[in-house]
């Protein structure tokens, strides 16, 4: 499947990568000297803003590379990724502790609304039926 990268817009070939083998190899040495500065033991314990400023990878690439679990939170713990919802740091998931009881709360008002509206609609019928007799 031909695609665009979304990187630097070039057409592709898409295979098991979302982005073109240009893009790819920059990424890869962008990793690689992340992961290289991570691996010192005094830097495991380093910042999402300190990693930038000593290794010039952009912020987002760095994130990234966590939410791939491409780096570990476990390895290094001040490492982490945005929440899709509303952008704060979260190191598993997709979204964050206080979105997913948000969205889960959303639901459940939901669903109680519509039992609620189940609830009247049967009593209806039921009156229905018994004036029908």
């Amino acid at each position: 499947m031909v695609d665009n990268c979304p990187h630097c817009n070039a057409i592709f070939m898409k295979d098991t990568t979302y982005i073109c083998p240009s893009c790819r190899k920059i990424e890869e040495e962008q990793f690689h000297t992340v992961y290289g500065f991570l691996r010192n033991k005094r830097n495991r314990t380093a910042t999402i803003a300190e990693v930038v400023e000593e290794t010039g990878v952009p912020q987002n690439q760095l994130r990234e590379f966590v939410k791939q679990k491409r780096l570990h939170p476990a390895q290094f713990p001040n490492l982490a990724y945005l929440c899709e919802k509303c952008g704060a740091e979260i190191k598993s998931g997709r979204i964050c502790k206080d979105c997913t009881k948000e969205i889960e709360d959303g639901l459940l008002k939901h669903a109680r609304n519509e039992r609620s509206s189940l609830e009247e609609y049967d009593l209806l019928l039921y009156e229905e039926a018994v004036r029908m007799i």
